[in-house]
């Protein structure tokens, strides 16, 4: 359990939350009432206790541990760590609370307490309703992400205001099927359980699933929607003009969040968007666009603002998807302005600099226009860069 507090060596630490969180707000004591954790796992769960505890102490906080584990062990604990570890029998109590805030010389209104679940209050996850403290829980799934990522919309259903937010973490080890990512998306809606679970599912396949950072898929990611239909609309029990409503609202939230993963993928400095138009078939669009951004040298040529076409036609080429490429229009586009850098498969007579300018953004897409049909897909990646190799080959030092 002691490891709720440091999924990752680079995640967010949990004394910065505390710092952040209470201390300004005059608590200057943490007990932890950990059973059966530190004193069972070793060497390495010491080394980070103190770690966390010699932080805190530089804060200001006093620290103390309850444990019901044996007697004798825990004194010999209490030598190692250098914080006030208060031996307890059976179930938590009042008595050992009270003995641990007189070792700390606090009071209950100065003290927090944080038990078997470790992310209670340290790491806010036992949220209070207000914005802040839904921040905190953002903060608090990061691993590797170096922002927390979040957003939050308002819409009106029947004449009622609705709200829909939602928060995620993943940084790595991120392609489709649904990445390593946590995903979590509130709403006040009333709405059934199954037209919820039918607007995720349908949403999930444009969203999530066409985010890429790196290629590596991973069997860890769980997306959750929940609603408590506080909002009092009509119920939405079938589809219709107020399911709509809800599906756009939900769609808005998990591009965003899709879209901060690809951002800030390991090591990256900038999103990559790859935009497929006027495809045969969605299924099509959807096998060109992914394939351009997983494409390794795609990538690394936009982390060198090169307008390497050649690479992107490349990638189209060998994703199995029948197009004729002698056909093929390619834009690059930024907030620095828009560029057509091939017509019909052939490259235009464009300017080098302005293209290097629209690619040293932080946000670039690419869009190719396949002229075959209708359809659309579009897909979010990021950059390769040195520092994603630093990342993973550092990953467990």
């Amino acid at each position: 359990m002691w490891e709720c507090f440091f999924p990752d060596s680079r995640a967010v630490s949990a004394y910065e939350i505390a710092y952040e969180t209470y201390y300004e707000k005059g608590y200057r004591g943490i007990i932890f009432d950990i059973d059966n954790t530190l004193v069972e796992h070793g060497r390495d769960a010491t080394k980070r206790a103190v770690e966390l505890f010699e932080k805190l102490h530089e804060i200001g906080f006093a620290t103390a541990l309850l444990s019901n584990n044996k007697k004798e062990r825990v004194d010999r604990f209490n030598k190692e760590i250098g914080t006030h570890v208060v031996w307890k029998a059976g179930k938590p109590g009042k008595k050992g609370y009270l003995l641990a805030m007189e070792k700390m010389h606090t009071t209950r209104e100065t003290t927090l307490f944080v038990g078997d679940q470790l992310f209670t209050d340290v790491w806010g996850a036992k949220s209070d309703g207000s914005i802040d403290a839904g921040h905190l829980a953002a903060k608090a799934i990061m691993t590797t992400d170096t922002v927390p990522k979040e957003v939050a919309v308002t819409f009106e259903i029947g004449g009622k205001k609705v709200t829909m937010g939602g928060m995620c973490k993943g940084s790595g080890m991120i392609h489709p099927n649904m990445c390593t990512m946590l995903g979590f998306v509130t709403t006040d809606a009333k709405i059934s359980k199954k037209m919820l679970q039918e607007a995720l599912s349908e949403d999930v396949k444009d969203t999530y699933n066409m985010v890429s950072v790196d290629g590596d898929t991973s069997t860890n990611d769980t997306v959750l929607l929940l609603a408590n239909g506080l909002a009092e609309n009509p119920e939405i029990t079938e589809k219709g003009e107020d399911y709509e409503t809800f599906k756009a609202a939900l769609n808005y939230i998990n591009t965003s969040l899709a879209k901060k993963i690809a951002g800030d993928g390991e090591g990256a400095t900038a999103l990559f968007e790859v935009k497929i138009i006027s495809a045969e078939s969605k299924e099509q669009a959807v096998t060109l666009s992914k394939s351009v951004v997983t494409s390794s040298l795609t990538k690394a040529a936009i982390y060198g603002h090169d307008a390497n076409w050649g690479r992107i036609l490349c990638a189209m080429g060998y994703s199995g998807a029948q197009f004729d490429p002698e056909k093929v229009d390619l834009y690059f586009e930024s907030k620095a302005g828009k560029i057509k850098i091939i017509e019909n498969g052939v490259a235009t007579d464009y300017s080098e600099e302005e293209a290097t300018k629209i690619l040293s953004e932080e946000a670039v897409t690419a869009i190719a226009d396949v002229k075959m049909g209708d359809a659309t897909a579009t897909a979010w990646g990021c950059d390769l860069t040195y520092d994603y190799v630093k990342i993973n080959a550092d990953y467990r030092s």
